[in-house]
């Protein structure tokens, strides 16, 4: 069990599981039951047809339970975690076992009767007794409860009256899957999908995009009108950042009033074609960008609830609007236009033909591409300020606005607006306790805020003056932290930013906020100082984005020469599609300019760059990756294992990648985050160390390591500090040597108590006998300490446990252990300095994974015990004896 006992609710002790057990299974319980397992179990479980997306989590139509399968255990295994699955501490008592007998009754009775438990009644007296039925069940939908603002940016379909519905998985599709082979893609055949998208809500009203009911949404790869509907509900909220759904992407809802299906929406000005140039994906559909000789996306402007979306054509500066004129039973949206002056003549593409269209202009001619409307507009008609009604049908109200409404000029809306966030929150710091090596102060999120914020915290940097720290959240947000360099018990936040592309990496350049988005890298700019975002300046929008849930774009770092650097993921179980599925990328000083530096990984959390200018790049168990990897990344463009990224080689052995640092242990840490140096005189001997933060795990371990023959292998242990109550993601050294490091809970953790949180580590100078440097010879393993040991206990055999394991690399999810074998440590000796120990290890050889266990005691008495997870690939010889 993950969780203790005592880390459970007081009510657990009063359950009555006999009586949720017998309770009368009637439809009401297996719909809620259905519910709750599409919710949250699906994702790991899968269902009759497929298995879930992690693969080697049980099936229950088909496979044998590992740990009981009688209800009582499985509430449980729900309640408390087991083995790779976490703790569900959201469900209530009466969920969990509507869950239950939901699996019961839907997969085990039907396909898998060997493993259904009769309950009898000699079972129902023997459970833990109780007579509570616990608290009730709360709807907890918080990513409706959100207020995102009046934009929000993503990957977004738009159901319109004509979208085919998304095909099922067919028999040889499954049978394809089940031999090994990648995931296949059921689309839509006609989705029109916004990859880079900007909705926009154009009703007035409180609540922010979740209470909107009518939007608009502009894809800014191809600088196109998707389309606009009404209705309440706005999308579906079925993807991994919302309701935490697999294999889904949002799609509206409501009513489409208009659309326009991908493709440029503005014609090549030198040639006044609409060919389309960009990066054909391996499925076919087009990804990235325009060339930008024919167009260039700027940013957004933002000023109270507007937004002013500035874009280029050619050399033709380009402001847009939205509005929405409700109008009873015939809505209208309008689409104001400010064009700079052209050179040549533009041609942009409005909707799929069959809708009411009308302009303020009389010097513009509106066309037809097939079934699709157009505008021409001639280039001595520029510059030009205009304004295009569109509405499901043509009526007379069309005609009536445009010949009174005079366009309107949008610059005004580009200075920077009145404030959107006024409030500052203030939050206290709960300090750690000091008695040991380290302390881990929390910085308190503001859970009560007006805009029902999770804070789901993805990255932090620091202002010039250090008192500050930017954090972008995973919902779209970034807030600053006031205070954090004061000597004082609280810190104040304020929310300077909304709306953005799952925001994974933030780096303050000379004052300036640079965030790592999905689709692009932006700069947030302030024009009127009152610290909040009026600019969302596209800074580089290379980014080949697909409509899939896993390709995040994570961490962002910056070398010597200016240059930034971030990690692109791939796809889930699927083959890549487009060159940056699962490579890490690095982006010219000036943002023009990108490129693939290394390529094969599978989830790539974060970069770490490194002294000597290579990189470090973490990467999680899947397919392709049998344990999760710490990966030392040279130059280049190597592969890194996952024959499903784009440009894996054909040879699928292990020769053909580079190897990791050292293979990570499921149990040691599941998902490892962000690496990086300490940069801390007052660490002590763990200055100059390098760090890895566990988002599986929420901690901190130290990695030793050497080099042999140019293969870097080493392994890692953790800070003596308490796992932390979320996955840790990021962190950064403060100029005054303290660490700060921020995480949340989104997709496999099993650190769920909280959905994100900020804290300050800092050392205590106390010892924290921690190895540091670690050296495998022919005859055993050298570790170094950085604090000394007691002599006596260190060089007792019988206090290091050892065992090691290979694993195997192929299509599946993962790997089991192979050769397993628990080598003897036959002597140990302490150094003069009682910091260098060396194990002898007769036998010792090129592994995996070993571990390392020891039970020893400092040079004052005191316990020191610990588990080092290392790789070995290749032996030193000479070694001592």
């Amino acid at each position: 069990m993950l969780l203790p006992e005592s880390a459970l609710p007081e009510y657990e002790k009063e359950i009555d599981h006999a009586g949720y057990i017998s309770m009368d299974v009637d439809r009401g319980v297996l719909t809620r039951g259905n519910l709750t397992y599409q919710n949250i179990c699906y994702n790991c479980h899968g269902d009759l047809a497929l298995p879930g997306s992690i693969p080697d989590s049980l099936r229950f139509s088909e496979e044998q339970f590992k740990h009981g399968n009688d209800p009582h255990t499985m509430y449980l295994s729900i309640t408390r975690g087991w083995g790779k699955m976490a703790p569900l501490v959201q469900l209530t008592p009466k969920e969990k076992y509507e869950v239950i007998h939901f699996i019961r009754e839907k997969y085990i009775k039907p396909n898998n009767p060997g493993q259904y438990f009769e309950v009898t009644k000699d079972y129902l007296e023997g459970l833990p007794k109780g007579t509570s039925r616990g608290p009730k069940p709360v709807k907890r939908e918080p990513w409706k409860d959100f207020h995102y603002g009046s934009f929000i940016m993503k990957s977004l379909e738009l159901v319109g009256p004509d979208t085919l519905p998304q095909p099922r998985f067919t028999a040889e599709q499954i049978a394809w899957e089940r031999a090994g082979n990648p995931r296949a893609d059921t689309l839509s055949p006609n989705a029109n999908i916004a990859y880079k998208g900007i909705a926009m809500r154009l009703d007035e009203g409180e609540g922010g995009m979740p209470k909107g009911k009518a939007f608009t949404l502009f894809e800014h790869d191809t600088l196109r009108l998707v389309g606009a509907w009404i209705g309440e509900g706005f999308i579906d909220w079925n993807e991994i950042q919302l309701d935490g759904t697999h294999e889904a992407h949002a799609k509206s809802v409501g009513e489409a009033q208009f659309e326009l299906l991908d493709g440029p929406g503005w014609a090549n000005p030198k040639n006044g074609k609409f060919t389309d140039p960009r990066f054909i994906g391996k499925d076919g559909r087009r990804f990235g960008p325009l060339p930008d000789s024919w167009a260039k996306y700027l940013g957004l402007y933002q000023y109270g609830n507007r937004q002013v979306i500035s874009y280029r054509i050619g050399d033709t500066k380009i402001l847009e609007s939205h509005r929405f004129i409700d109008s009873g039973s015939k809505p209208v949206f309008s689409r104001i236009l400010n064009i700079g002056k052209s050179s040549s003549d533009l041609i942009t593409r409005i909707a799929k033909s069959g809708i009411g269209i009308t302009t303020t202009s009389t010097q513009v001619n509106q066309g037809k591409e097939g079934n699709i409307l157009t505008l021409e507009i001639p280039a001595e008609a520029t510059p030009l300020n205009i304004e295009i009604f569109l509405a499901k049908e043509m009526s007379g109200k069309l005609e009536e606005l445009a010949a009174h409404i005079n366009p309107e000029d949008l610059t005004p809306l580009t200075k920077g607006g009145p404030s959107r966030w006024p409030q500052v929150l203030e939050t206290p710091i709960i300090k750690s306790p000091t008695s040991g090596g380290f302390t881990w102060d929390k910085l308190s999120r503001p859970l009560v805020n007006p805009w029902n914020s999770q804070l789901r915290a993805t990255g932090v940097d620091f202002s010039p003056d250090g008192n500050s720290a930017y954090i972008p959240c995973w919902d779209g947000e970034v807030w600053r932290v006031d205070g954090i360099a004061e000597n004082k018990d609280t810190v104040t936040w304020h929310r300077i930013a909304e709306g953005l592309y799952q925001p994974l990496g933030v780096k303050l350049v000379d004052g300036n906020i640079y965030l790592t988005c999905r689709d692009q890298l932006v700069i947030l700019r302030d024009f009127n100082g009152d610290g909040e975002t009026d600019f969302y300046e596209a800074f580089n929008t290379d980014q080949q984005t697909t409509e899939h849930f896993h390709e995040f774009a994570m961490g962002l770092q910056i070398d010597e020469e200016g240059n930034f650097y971030y990690a692109k993921s791939a796809r889930h179980a699927k083959d890549s599609l487009v060159e940056q599925h699962g490579t890490l990328i690095k982006v010219s000083p000036d943002g023009s300019q990108s490129e693939i530096i290394a390529h094969g990984f599978r989830a790539a959390n974060g970069v770490c760059i490194n002294p000597d200018g290579t990189f470090i790049v973490t990467d999680q168990e899947g397919h392709w990756n049998p344990m999760n990897r710490i990966n030392w990344v040279k130059p280049g463009n190597r592969f890194y294992g996952n024959m499903y990224g784009y440009g894996a080689p054909e040879d699928t052995s292990d020769s053909a990648m580079e190897q990791p640092l050292v293979w990570i242990a499921e149990g040691f840490d599941r998902s490892p985050a962000e690496l990086l140096w300490v940069e801390s005189e007052s660490w002590g001997p763990l200055n100059g160390s390098l760090l890895n933060l566990s988002y599986g795990h929420g901690r901190l371990e130290i990695l030793p390591f050497e080099v042999i023959n140019g293969q870097h292998q080493g392994g890692m242990v953790r800070l003596p500090i308490p796992d932390l109550p979320t996955g840790i993601m990021r962190g950064r050294f403060h100029p005054n040597g303290d660490l700060f490091v921020c995480g949340m809970s989104a997709w496999g953790t099993n650190q769920m108590d909280l959905p994100g949180a900020l804290y300050r580590i800092r050392a205590t100078g106390k010892p924290v006998h921690l190895p540091t440097d670690l050296k495998a010879y022919d005859t055993g393993l050298e570790i170094t300490f950085s604090d000394p040991l007691n002599t006596k206990s260190a060089e007792i055999a019988e206090n290091y446990s050892l065992s090691t394991w290979d694993l195997k690399r192929s299509s599946k999810y993962g790997s089991i252990h192979y050769n397993k074998k628990y080598p003897n440590v036959s002597s140990a000796r302490l150094s003069e300095d009682r910091k260098t120990l060396f194990l002898a290890i007769p036998g010792i050889e090129p592994v995996w994974q070993m571990l390392l266990e020891y039970e020893l005691e400092g040079s004052k008495g005191e316990p020191v015990s610990g588990i080092l997870q290392n790789t070995i690939y290749n032996l030193r010889e000479s070694g001592r004896k």
